[in-house]
């Protein structure tokens, strides 16, 4: 594993720097409140243990960056950089105190702390005095290793006798012993303990916070620092005999690393893997102006899964942990902890990164076919490479917070390569993957270049969940030649009805009467939501019906992607063109036909105007559930009104309302026109019996039951019997 540096480069097959309910590393290695420092020897310690003990701590350290790993160990510095090339149970040290405490190097770049050194050498004689004023003794077999502010022997246990000492002492040096076999000479203040003395006053780390652990007679001057201490049930007698009897040290029954990850959880320090992962490559939160910031709307992914989560939930919240990639630029000064009930683990990627992999690959490669646009598909394997190596440090992450069997849970396509590198290394694990776009038919899926990388990867799902049983279909489809294919599953999502009934009954009396004809479209900036075909067919409207000049408004809530996504451009420039266009040519002194609100509004002021308008105009090309349709149905219900819904075949809430709904057609511009004029032209009566209707058949899960019955799916052993919405 790479060191904290490093780590945030997320290459493939290496853990990213994560960063969970506490702060993260700090720099130059304070200690902020709530950070811990675990000091451990190597040999017999963090070495020592089976395999999978090994593997459990180093998986509870990454979980937990705010605890600071300082090796404290007899190795050289070469000895060590080489046990950190190659082998990967290896936690990542943040400090290195080598050659038994003559050595303390800051393992960020491997350089040597010559303020901390030079008080630990004093009056050292040097490597060549040493070796030849005890010239004289047999018994000593001269180490072949590299030593640096000390000099190593092999030595018999019979071979340790008071002339040898006497000897060692008249050079004005200190002595160590250990495991009946290695006898080292060091400088007289030199020592594991007296090294990690200098970095705690250094650093001012409180005694508290600092966990020693050792198995070696050359440990023993650790155990005297007056901290907390665990000698691992592996350790020679000697150190257990002569260690301290204090209440703070542990004498346990463990071996090497299971005996540290024992004491971690005694001390609170470490909390145990998840039961489930729910991984997304958004967090339910984010950090900005000195705060964390949570979405204003109850409805949406990030709020719904946010509402089950911790297991101090008392309404059946599940015990989780949401796995989530975000930019590394600026996560320093988050703060050591995330608001109540967000168990988070972010991924920090570089800025450049991120580009490539959220910007390119997944909005210009990937997104295109989705919208069953592959015209638009462009695909740069530099871009694709970002999305493998986020994928890979993804997976990563997500086996670092997932016990054993747990259930993990993976949110659309950002994430597509995740379940084959998980199942790969993660066997144990029950994956289950949730699209909230449409899936689209497989000739369109397979025009992407990578189509074939992504299906090999998409068959090791052991679920995967749509929102319609047609994008089901098109899942099946797909994979319908591979060897096995994973059990679906439709589960349409809804949204918090009574919150937003509460919200519009709370803003009538900010609802305005006009005498004119409000239609309303809340959607982001996408080609994929057709917003240039909706001014086409406006202008066409008023061509043909000259008495609307004057009378009808449309509001186009249109907020912009995130900066530096480019794949949306030429819409913009298209829709602004177009509006600027169309408003030029109607627009009266008090009056112009398009409103064009290009920014996001707190929920407040969209239920706003959800309330004020008559009609509201959905023409997407190809989409998901799209809440904002329910939102608006449930808000005009809740306030006794009746708006007219215009909604566009190819969205997943057209399957299940219907023809109840006005439905339209984004590809046929004659269409949208005739759709638009009959719902400004219904009769009142009409209206009324339309919108009860319409309302009757909102009848997806609420959020919190949507998300409890689709990790119930997930986890369903095969011949189990159906889980509510299967399938297939």
């Amino acid at each position: 594993m790479a060191h904290p540096a490093a780590a945030l480069n997320v290459e493939p097959g290496k853990q990213g720097a994560v960063i969970n309910n506490h702060t993260s590393r700090a720099r130059g290695g304070h200690v902020p409140a709530g950070e811990r420092v675990l000091v451990a020897d190597l040999d017999g310690t963090l070495l020592g243990g089976d395999q999978e003990s090994r593997l459990q701590l180093r998986r509870a350290l990454e979980r937990h960056p705010e605890i600071t790993v300082v090796f404290a160990t007899g190795r050289s510095l070469s000895s060590v950089q080489t046990l950190l090339r190659q082998d990967p149970l290896l936690p990542g040290p943040r400090w290195i105190v080598a050659d038994v405490g003559a050595s303390v190097i800051d393992a960020a770049d491997m350089s040597h702390i010559d303020a901390l050194e030079r008080p630990l050498r004093m009056g050292w004689p040097g490597h060549e005095h040493v070796r030849e004023t005890l010239r004289g003794f047999p018994q000593l077999a001269y180490q072949n290793v590299a030593q640096d502010g000390r000099c190593s022997f092999s030595l018999a246990p019979e071979g340790l006798t008071d002339a040898l000492t006497a000897a060692v002492e008249s050079m004005r040096c200190s002595w160590s012993y250990s495991e009946e076999r290695y006898f080292d000479v060091l400088p007289p203040r030199a020592g594991k303990g007296p090294a990690v003395r200098q970095l705690v006053h250094k650093h001012q780390w409180p005694l508290s916070s600092l966990l020693v652990a050792g198995d070696s007679l050359n440990d023993l001057s650790l155990f005297h620092l007056h901290s907390h201490g665990v000698i691992v049930g592996n350790a020679e007698a000697a150190l257990t005999e002569r260690a301290p009897d204090a209440p703070l040290i542990h004498r346990s029954r463990l071996d090497g690393a299971a005996a540290i990850l024992s004491a971690l959880q005694h001390l609170n320090w470490v909390e145990p893997p998840a039961p489930v992962v729910i991984g997304y490559h958004r967090a339910p939160a984010r950090w900005s102006d000195g705060r964390w910031e949570q979405p204003s709307s109850p409805n949406g992914i990030l709020p719904t899964l946010t509402s089950i989560l911790g297991s101090k939930n008392t309404d059946g919240g599940l015990h989780a942990v949401w796995a989530a990639a975000v930019t590394a630029e600026g996560h320093d000064s988050w703060p050591a902890s995330f608001p109540d009930r967000l168990p988070m683990a972010l991924l920090p990627v570089p800025p450049s990164r991120w580009a490539g992999y959220f910007h390119r690959a997944c909005k210009e490669t990937l997104w295109p076919a989705l919208m069953s646009q592959p015209h638009l598909i462009h695909h740069d394997p530099a871009h694709w490479a970002d999305y493998e190596h986020v994928n890979a440090a993804f997976a990563d992450h997500i086996s670092t917070h997932a016990a054993h069997a747990a259930t993990v849970w993976l949110h659309d396509y950002n994430l597509w390569l995740v379940p084959g590198l998980l199942k790969r290394d993660r066997p144990d694990l029950t994956i289950g993957l949730f699209h909230h776009t449409p899936f689209p038919p497989p000739d369109v899926f397979r025009a992407l270049p990578v189509a074939e990388q992504l299906r090999t990867s998409l068959v090791q799902l052991d679920w995967a969940g749509f929102h319609t049983a047609v994008f089901a279909e098109h899942f099946h489809q797909l994979l319908q030649d591979t060897h096995t294919v994973p059990r679906t599953g439709v589960h349409p999502l809804g949204i918090d009805q009574a919150a937003v009934a509460a919200l519009a009954r709370s803003r009538t009396s900010h609802i305005t009467t006009e005498d004119s004809l409000l239609v309303l479209s809340v959607e982001r900036l996408d080609y994929a939501k057709a917003p240039v075909h909706k001014i086409r067919a406006l202008a066409t409207l008023l061509d043909r019906q000259p008495e609307l000049r004057g009378r009808l408004r449309f509001r186009l809530v249109c907020p912009p992607p995130e900066p530096g996504i480019r794949a949306y451009e030429t819409t913009r420039i298209e829709l602004e063109q177009a509006i600027t266009t169309l408003n030029a040519r109607w627009s009266t002194g008090e009056w112009q036909p398009v409103e064009y609100i290009p920014r996001s509004l707190p929920f407040t002021e969209v239920m706003d105007h959800y309330l004020a308008a008559d009609v509201f105009w959905v023409t997407s090309l190809a989409d998901g559930m799209n809440l904002t349709v329910q939102e608006y149905l449930t808000a005009q219900a809740a306030s006794r009104r009746a708006g007219i819904l215009v909604l566009s075949r190819h969205t997943g809430i057209a399957q299940q309302l219907g023809n109840a709904a006005l439905l339209t057609d984004p590809h046929h511009p004659q269409d949208l026109v005739d759709a638009l004029h009959t719902a400004l032209t219904m009769h009142p009566s009409h209206r009324m019996a339309n919108s009860a209707r319409l309302l009757h058949l909102l009848d997806a899960a609420t959020p919190v039951d949507w998300a409890r019955a689709v990790v119930a799916a997930i986890g369903e052993k095969p011949g189990s019997g159906p889980a509510p919405c299967t399938y297939r």
